[in-house]
């Protein structure tokens, strides 16, 4: 049998805590940040937990389930 693949975009994207849950990088920290404020750029740099809904699937990608 072939060894299955782990999804290569989801690895680089995709962290998984100690606890279990799956964090991401936020969007909208790349380019023209000057218009936003320094408390939302702030904030932006805080890991995102990837919501329920979408848990499963992002395992599936990872090959936890």
């Amino acid at each position: 049998m072939p060894k299955v693949k782990t999804n290569s975009s989801a690895k680089k994207r995709f962290k998984i805590t100690g606890t279990g849950k799956i964090t991401h990088q936020k969007s909208f920290k790349r380019h023209i940040l000057t218009k936003k404020s320094k408390r939302r750029k702030r904030n932006l740099n805080k890991d995102g937990v990837v919501h329920k809904s979408n848990v499963d699937f992002v395992k599936r990608l990872l090959r936890l389930k």
